[in-house]
């Protein structure tokens, strides 16, 4: 892979190439990419779906919408920092085609914005409740009825692909989505594969899967564009990553590392000593004791502390990219950054103690176990609605579901497989509050 064709200003149907040297200073088609993100309705429902506390009352627990802007700073930070050594590396590339550090920010923190934008209600298990319903519910009736890879895209439906279908599904009058530029969708693509074959390996991008089968021609053409290179069999769908992926991935992993640590602190679910116990193992070298213990709040002192450790970890990630460049670019470097990390211990420590304090916690299984059941009745209610309308075999209840369905959503394709992706896009599509409200109108407990 080479930096300039992975750095593509390329959109959906564009007839003639973009040049970087061409474009406007002030409006950048990558920090457009970033404003199109901000403005869509995909992107404004996290501001209601779980990180890791649901419904929290309180004002500093994160929200799928402040997680992804945090992650996006942490992803801007880690792109110019690296940029800046690249261009160093590749002068050809400012020199002759007109890239700036600044590009590297953008691409990645557009990316980083966008990366859970495809996540369902009710946070990772809302992806398995999905899952769950075609594996082991009343969605297993399908499987007969689909190819092996559409099934498998649901029974593992995954929110990176749902993602992906998000920022490039055309609709009328919207040809290509939000129509990103190559660039910033191979920075997104952190799994660029289908989801069969299912072969677990040591390599990252094989942990889950990007692509739904309804995106998969486009995807090829982004893929091919940006000039990723091939993994596995011949007739697999699987690519090496977009360098940049490794580093939009960092940015998620320092966040919700940390700042899941930190909000369970402020909630009292892990005592503050831990924060010393942990923290001060990533921050030993940066923190200044007399500042510390100056705070005389504990969210003061542990916003500090998180502080430093997110400085020190985009500082370890980069330089760990820099001097692993040549092995990303041509696809051998098989590890997330962070797992190359000398902090790496530290890291899975900070994890481990929020995995047994905060995801494991009572509210946030309840949580689960309740999104749970509101996935797969939702799924249920809805795709029995389309289907019966599409098979003329709808009864009265299913035509007033079907007109409870936006209109972009009251599409009858004749494709089986369109039509279960058009109802799971919709749910997943749905904030916790929402799917929480319509679940008690439709199965009668609230009008």
């Amino acid at each position: 892979m080479n930096w300039e064709q992975l750095l593509s200003l390329q959109r959906y149907g564009d007839k003639t190439k973009r040049l970087r040297k061409e474009q406007d200073e002030t409006r950048l088609g990558f920090e457009v990419d970033y404003d199109r993100i901000v403005f869509s309705t995909a992107f404004r429902s996290l501001q209601d779906k779980t990180q890791v506390i649901p419904f929290s009352k309180t004002d500093f627990v994160h929200t799928r919408l402040t997680h992804s802007l945090e992650v996006s700073v942490v992803g801007r930070s880690l792109g110019r920092t690296v940029g800046k050594a690249i261009l160093e590396k590749h002068p050809q590339l400012e020199s002759i085609h007109g890239y700036h550090f600044n590009d590297f920010g953008a691409i990645v923190a557009a990316a980083s914005l966008a990366h859970d934008i495809g996540n369902p209600p009710f946070g990772h298990s809302g992806e398995k409740a999905i899952g769950d319903y075609f594996s082991n519910g009343r969605g297993k009736r399908f499987k007969a009825l689909l190819s092996d890879k559409e099934y498998q895209d649901l029974v593992d439906f995954e929110g990176n692909a749902n993602g992906f279908k998000i920022v490039t599904q055309s609709k009328n009058g919207l040809d290509g989505g939000l129509r990103l530029t190559y660039a910033t969708l191979g920075a997104f693509m952190k799994y660029p594969k289908e989801s069969l074959p299912k072969k677990p390996t040591s390599h990252i991008a094989d942990k889950k899967f990007g692509v739904f089968q309804s995106e998969v021609s486009f995807f090829e053409q982004v893929a091919q564009e940006i000039g990723l290179t091939k993994r596995g069999e011949k007739e697999d769908l699987s690519y090496n990553r977009h360098p940049l992926a490794y580093l939009v991935e960092a940015a998620d992993d320092i966040c919700y590392t940390i700042i899941d640590f930190e909000d369970g602190i402020n909630l009292g679910l892990i005592e503050e000593e831990f924060a010393l116990e942990y923290l001060i193992k990533l921050v030993k070298d940066t923190i200044d004791s007399k500042k510390y213990h100056s705070l005389p709040y504990k969210k003061d002192r542990v916003s500090y502390l998180r502080a430093l450790a997110i400085g020190v970890l985009i500082n370890e990630a980069v330089d760990i990219f820099l001097a692993n460049e040549e092995a990303i670019l041509n696809g051998t470097f098989d590890k997330s950054l962070l797992d190359k990390c000398k902090y790496e211990a530290q890291i899975n420590d900070i994890i481990k103690i929020s995995v047994t304090k905060i995801y494991k916690s009572k509210e946030v299984l309840e949580k689960e176990v309740a999104g749970y059941r509101i996935i797969a009745d939702l799924l249920n209610i809805f795709v029995n609605s389309l289907n019966n309308k599409f098979h003329g075999m709808a009864s009265n209840y299913d035509q007033l579901v079907f007109n409870l369905l936006p209109e972009e959503y009251q599409i009858e394709s004749t494709n089986l497989y369109n039509r279960i992706m058009l109802i799971c896009s919709y749910v997943a599509g749905m904030s916790d509050s929402y799917a929480i409200r319509i679940h008690k109108k439709l199965t009668g407990n609230t009008i």
